[in-house]
């Protein structure tokens, strides 16, 4: 009896449905979360974006380039939490903070840092304006942070598979120390949800997050 009778070609096919029907109810979810949040928080934007034009000069929206989803070049929308020259580095950082910025691509107590932005921070309220990266289908709410380009070579033979699936606001890497781990154990951790991609899963990265933003746990 051949593979066909035995029924042996619908398993592969089943597998891609369901995966299918799972990214196709996460976008549908995705997009009536958000379209709702940012009709309800759109008096504490308007709040905020006053307090960063009275505490600084600059732009209120921050734009970086990032890489989304199978290597697609995205802007990443935040509120600005930095002085607006702060890509001037020398101006800012000492040999030894350079050293730690490029290692890690971030520094604890950046001095680039605003009064306001680092309450941004704390409260992870600078990551809201990515609600229109997830409007716009470039995000979603859960998924590995999208990185800049030069950062991809630290997944060396993961990056095919973090960049599988749409970057989110938040993630299994977001929610399980952020800032307080390594480099290398963000890349593991991003490459499981990837690898591990479930609804159950999203779940349990929702939940998690709301702990760490209340308990502040790895924002900085």
């Amino acid at each position: 009896m051949n593979s066909e009778a035995l029924g042996l070609e619908l398993v592969p096919e089943k597998i891609t449905i369901s995966k299918d029907i799972y990214v196709k109810f996460k976008r549908l979810i995705d997009f009536i979360i958000v379209f709702v949040s940012i009709i309800i928080l759109s008096p504490i934007f308007l709040v905020i974006a006053l307090f960063i034009k009275i505490s600084s000069k600059g732009p209120v929206i921050y734009k970086h380039k990032r890489v989304g989803k199978d290597g697609v070049e995205i802007y990443l929308y935040k509120f600005r939490t930095m002085v607006s020259d702060a890509d001037n580095f020398s101006k800012y950082f000492t040999e030894e903070q350079m050293i730690e910025f490029k290692k890690n691509y971030k520094l604890d107590n950046d001095p680039r840092v605003t009064k306001f932005g680092k309450i941004l921070r704390k409260t992870s309220l600078d990551e809201i304006p990515q609600l229109f990266n997830i409007l716009k289908g470039e995000m979603s709410l859960i998924g590995p942070r999208p990185v800049l380009e030069k950062e991809l070579e630290y997944f060396k033979d993961k990056k095919d598979l973090v960049l599988s699936v749409l970057p989110g606001l938040t993630g299994w890497w977001a929610c399980n120390g952020r800032s307080c781990t390594t480099y290398e154990e963000r890349v593991e951790l991003e490459a499981y949800y990837a690898k591990n991609i479930s609804l159950k899963l999203d779940i349990k990265v929702f939940f998690r997050t709301i702990i760490a933003v209340l308990q502040g746990r790895g924002a900085k």
